[in-house]
């Protein structure tokens, strides 16, 4: 099991529709708005890394009012 925060800069505005769309996406284990250098912080999870860019580019990109996405995984040294 693969997880990764996903850092997602928005169009002004935007923020708290984009949180909640992208809340429904399946492996997506929690999407919130927040303040700060970026408007929305998801963790998210996936079977495989190739999975979860699969997730982060066809889907996660795709929402309306994202303008730049930063994957994080998370690693367990």
């Amino acid at each position: 099991m693969v997880q990764a925060y996903i850092l997602i800069q928005t169009e002004v505005g935007k923020a708290s529709t984009v949180a909640e769309t992208i809340g429904r996406i399946p492996g997506v284990i929690q999407a919130e708005d927040v303040t700060g250098p970026y408007d929305v912080i998801v963790r998210a999870q996936s079977d495989t890394v190739d999975e979860l860019g699969r997730m982060v580019v066809a889907k996660v990109q795709q929402v309306d009012g994202i303008t730049r996405t930063l994957t994080c995984p998370v690693v367990h040294l």
